[in-house]
């Protein structure tokens, strides 16, 4: 049996197109953090199970669901996103990977096109993008210590596949800010954490660094004026992640 999970959180913008691409599972299930929107009402109209949770953190919200997923007879579990979408040729390769008895790979990784700003984005490190999201129960689990850019640990082999969901990922600029703003301050709280302190090189030769990464390692000139705006902004959440870190160190 494959179960697909949509973990949710105020997702009533997203999440109907999301379930009817997923409906060529044997289950959908919308594990919800107890939304206050109509979240819960679309997924129930939409035929989904709806199980909510009090979130903690995503790697615990995740396994929480694996094990859900598992008292019902789950064999494999696919994880999407509300604001991504399974296309028919992603669906094909899902359902012949896991019908392949003899395969050994307990995970698949699966590429995602990011549509930025409404812009399909393929450089930057915004492809492939690769994301741990088919996994066999019983053989699969999140890494707690990982509470955000949740790792999967897996009992067994990893494989690819090669059709790619489609993310609707980042619709404006603010959206952009409010997540990247949660993200640097999560790193600068590891940073803080493994005893680093911030450097007074830091300020200026990392975000340099990250901005050469992005835009010319990683092919972020691809996209052009697009390509070049996300390596800045990414390049000022670096310097902004060392600025959060310097006040921890303050406050401590």
């Amino acid at each position: 049996m494959l179960i697909a999970i949509v973990l949710t959180y105020n997702e009533s913008a997203h999440l109907a197109e999301c379930i009817e691409s997923v409906r060529f599972a044997d289950r959908v299930i919308v594990f919800d953090s107890f939304s206050t929107d109509t979240t819960v009402e679309i997924a129930r109209a939409h035929g989904a199970e709806v199980i909510q949770r009090q979130f903690d953190d995503y790697a615990g919200q995740r396994n929480a669901a694996l094990a859900a997923a598992r008292d019902r007879g789950a064999r494999w579990v696919l994880f999407v996103d509300a604001d991504e979408r399974v296309t028919s040729n992603l669906q094909a390769e899902i359902l012949a990977r896991i019908a392949d008895r003899e395969s050994s790979v307990v995970g698949y990784k699966i590429p995602r096109h990011n549509m930025i700003f409404g812009v399909l984005t393929r450089g930057a490190g915004w492809y492939p993008d690769h994301q741990m999201r088919l996994l066999k129960v019983g053989f699969a689990q999140y890494d707690p210590a990982r509470k955000v850019h949740e790792v999967v640990l897996l009992d067994g082999a990893e494989g690819e596949l090669h059709q790619p969901f489609i993310h609707y990922n980042y619709q404006d600029v603010k959206q952009f800010h409010a997540k990247q703003k949660r993200y640097s301050a999560y790193d600068a709280r590891i940073l803080f954490e493994q005893g680093i302190r911030a450097k007074p090189q830091n300020y200026i030769l990392q975000p340099l660094r990250h901005f050469w990464w992005r835009f010319v390692t990683l092919k972020g000139y691809q996209d052009g004026v697009h390509g070049f705006r996300l390596s800045a902004l990414m390049a000022w959440y670096e310097l902004r992640k060392y600025v959060l870190l310097r006040r921890l160190w303050k406050q401590g």
